[in-house]
């Protein structure tokens, strides 16, 4: 009766055993077939002039779902200034979406909220300015191998506010 007893015992701890193994392998194939499906890059700016420099960082990640459409989030941060004027430091996220009609052409969907903080030197005539600023860009661009070059264009642009010249902003984006 004992040797019964440890038979059936072994024998459940095997199945027991056999069960958790093929999940852990299980959730192991899931876990890396999610991680093939992101890509990373972003981007990055520089630029200056008499008196003027401004920098950007951008990376963001994107979930390729399908070979038409991906989705993901960026982060963003820039500083500009200009001498004996004004210095301006720019934070923020995005959440996007990405659609190829067909592999050369990308339209995309992204909300971005910047938190905007302008220190300008003469506070008698410009104030100080600290606020966040929502954008919606509608874009549309080409796409070569990892590179999409396009335009955007901001639905919710305001001029005293926006951080961009204009609602329409030439991208270029990198993903890996």
């Amino acid at each position: 009766m004992k040797n019964c007893f440890n038979y059936g015992f072994q024998r459940t701890g095997f199945i027991i055993f056999l069960f958790l193994y093929s999940q852990f392998f299980n959730a192991q194939e899931q876990k890396s077939e999610f991680w093939s499906h992101m890509q990373y890059g972003g981007g990055i700016g520089l630029s200056f002039g008499s008196g003027f420099f401004s920098g950007t960082i951008a990376p963001s990640a994107i979930y390729r779902v399908n070979n038409q459409f991906a989705t993901g989030v960026g982060l963003s941060g820039s500083y500009s200034s200009e001498k004996n004027f004004y210095n301006s430091t720019i934070i923020g996220g995005s959440l996007i979406a990405l659609f190829n009609v067909i592999q050369e052409i990308q339209f995309s969907a992204e909300f971005e909220e910047l938190y905007v903080t302008r220190n300008f030197e003469d506070t008698t005539i410009y104030k100080d300015e600290n606020y966040w600023y929502p954008a919606i860009f509608f874009g549309m661009g080409f796409q070569t191998n990892n590179i999409t070059i396009g335009i955007r264009y901001d639905v919710l642009y305001d001029r005293s506010k926006s951080v961009y010249a204009n609602a329409y902003v030439p991208f270029m984006r990198v993903y890996f």
